[in-house]
């Protein structure tokens, strides 16, 4: 349903080195690197996550309510993405640790990037 998710960014460079130690760290690699805008994703098929400086010139701002989760293939991946966050001078937003009841299996961490928007990466266990 969503072919790709956006955030404005005021520092294209310092946003793109987050950015690549986040996605690393989940296993994805940049694929598509121009003067506009970075996207990351799966390698070969669309959609994908993407920084732009916004193109009315403006500051971008983060927006209050909003976050884009990002999923991991376990909790030890959780945790590595949460502190690679971290170490590139991310915010907490919450550490990793389960959310919500315990039947639901799901394990989160919170964090701002260098431009104050808020991501979450998640792990739930499936059922059975």
């Amino acid at each position: 349903m969503i072919g790709y998710t956006m955030f404005g960014t005021n520092d294209m460079d310092k946003a793109t080195a987050f950015y690549d130690g986040v996605f690393e760290a989940l296993g994805y690699k940049r694929t598509w690197n121009d003067e506009a805008f970075r996207v990351w994703g799966p390698e070969g098929e669309m959609g994908g996550f993407c920084i732009t400086k916004p193109h009315d010139g403006k500051t971008a701002t983060s927006g209050n309510g909003t976050m884009i989760a990002l999923t991991a293939p376990s909790h030890d991946i959780v945790d590595k993405v949460y502190a690679k966050a971290m170490e590139l001078g991310g915010q907490d937003e919450g550490a990793p640790g389960p959310r919500g009841a315990p039947e639901m299996g799901f394990y989160a961490g919170y964090f701002r990037d260098l431009d104050g928007n808020k991501l979450n990466v998640f792990h739930m266990k499936t059922p059975g």
